[in-house]
C-alpha cells in the first residue's frame, strides 16, 4: 500500500476550533473495514475520492461528533482527502450548533453551508493551497466565536488535559459547580456527561500509545489510568469492538498517523 500524509496547524485565528489539519492519499488499501474510533475530537472528514460509505450511508462529506462506540467505514482501494480534528467548544462557532447535538450523529457537510467546499478543494493541485482554502473558509466563521460558560470550558480543558485521569468529583469543586451541575451542563454541550468523556479520554490515550509500540497492556493499563489489564481489555471491547490484540493486528499496520509532525503557519 502506499500511502502519504500532509499534517499542519491552521492558521491561528482557526487555531482555537480546530486542532489540525490532516491530508491523506492511499493507494491499494486491502482493509476492507475500517473503525473509527471514540476520540476528543468532532471529527469533519472531507473526501477528495469516492464517498465515505458507512452504515447504508454515503457522504462526500460529513460530520462527526462525540461518540461511545467505533463507526465501521467500508474502504475502497484508493482514497484521498482531509480529516480536520475540531475542539468540540468551536462546534458552536464553526456550524451553529453544540457538539451535543451531533453526539453519536454523522451530519453531511452540506447540512452547514458548505456543500461547494469538497469540489472546491478537489480543484487545488498541492495541499498546501487546499490548507489555506479550508483556512480562508473557517476563518470567515471565526469572527464572531461563539463560547459556553467559562466553567464548562474549564471543566473540559482540564478533563482533556489529563487525559481523563481526574475525579469527576474533583472537576466540579475546581470549577465551584456541583456534580449534578457539572454532569447536566457536560450533556448540554457535549452529548455525554463527564465520566464518558473521561473514558473516551482513556481509550484514546491508551490508542497513542498503541500506535508508539507499547505493547506492555498490563504496564499501559496503569499509565492510562485503568484498573488493571482486563478493565483496558473491556473498555477496548466496549468502545473499539474489540480487544487491543486484534485492533493492532488489524487495524495498526495501515495507521500513518504515528505522531507526525505538525506543520505550522
Amino acid at each position: 500500500m502506499t500511502v502519504t500524509w500532509a499534517v499542519r496547524e491552521p492558521h491561528p485565528v482557526v487555531r482555537p476550533l480546530v486542532t489540525r489539519y490532516v491530508g491523506y492519499a492511499q493507494d491499494d488499501v486491502t482493509l476492507a473495514v475500517h473503525r473509527g474510533l471514540p476520540s476528543r475530537h468532532v471529527t469533519l472528514v472531507i473526501s477528495l475520492a469516492g464517498p465515505v460509505r458507512m452504515a447504508g450511508r454515503s457522504l462526500q462529506a460529513l460530520v462527526g461528533g462525540l461518540h461511545m462506540r467505533a463507526v465501521l467505514i467500508r474502504q475502497d482501494r484508493i482514497q484521498e482527502g482531509l480529516q480536520l480534528e475540531l475542539d468540540p467548544l468551536g462546534v458552536r462557532t464553526l456550524f451553529g450548533v453544540t457538539a451535543a447535538e451531533l453526539s453519536g450523529e454523522v451530519a453531511g457537510l452540506a447540512d452547514f453551508g458548505l456543500g461547494s467546499l469538497p469540489e472546491r478543494l478537489r480543484s487545488l493541485p498541492t495541499w498546501a493551497e487546499r490548507f489555506a482554502l479550508l483556512d480562508a473558509v473557517l476563518a470567515a466563521r471565526a469572527v464572531d466565536p461563539v463560547a459556553p460558560p467559562a466553567e464548562l470550558g474549564e471543566a473540559w480543558r482540564r478533563l482533556r488535559g489529563a487525559d481523563g485521569r481526574v475525579r469527576v468529583a474533583d472537576l466540579a469543586d475546581e470549577v465551584g459547580w456541583s456534580r449534578r451541575h457539572l454532569g447536566e451542563r457536560f450533556r448540554t454541550e457535549f452529548g455525554l456527561p463527564p465520566k464518558q468523556v473521561a473514558r473516551v479520554l482513556r481509550f484514546e490515550r491508551a490508542g497513542r500509545q498503541l500506535r508508539r509500540g507499547h505493547t506492555d497492556l498490563a504496564a499501559l493499563a496503569v499509565e492510562c489510568g485503568f484498573y488493571d489489564q482486563a478493565h483496558l481489555t473491556n473498555e477496548w471491547r466496549a468502545l473499539a469492538g474489540c480487544t487491543p490484540g486484534t485492533w493492532i493486528a488489524e487495524e495498526l499496520p495501515f495507521l500513518q498517523d504515528q505522531e507526525v509532525e505538525v506543520a505550522r503557519s
